[in-house]
């Protein structure tokens, strides 16, 4: 049997090593707490930022609908400017010939 003293030595030694092992018990399991809170937050931040990226596309894309659209309307006015302008010139031109052709008869 071992002695008193050993037996005593030993006890003292588990029992400080159960102390030591509770307090990183405790610790690790406020880091873990906290690991969860951050993992939560961090979820709900992403969350957020899909959202807003949804949205930014939404915008994105109905901004180029309507530059579609825009697009289309500058070309037809385009073709109808050239189509005024050209009226215009026949009519500037049949004009001159009248104007010419008066004045040679007078």
């Amino acid at each position: 049997m071992p002695p008193a003293d050993d037996i005593e030595t030993r006890l003292t030694t588990v029992e400080r090593t159960v102390a030591q092992l509770r307090q990183q018990l405790a610790l690790t399991t406020s880091d873990a707490t906290a690991a969860r809170t951050l993992a939560a937050g961090a979820d709900h931040d992403v969350s957020e930022v899909r959202a807003e990226l949804r949205a930014h596309t939404q915008a994105l894309n109905a901004l180029r609908e309507t530059q579609l659209e825009q697009s289309h309307k500058i070309v037809e006015l385009g073709r109808e400017m050239r189509e005024g302008f050209a009226t215009l010139a026949t009519g500037m031109a049949q004009i001159t010939a009248l104007l010419t052709k008066a004045g040679e008869t007078s």
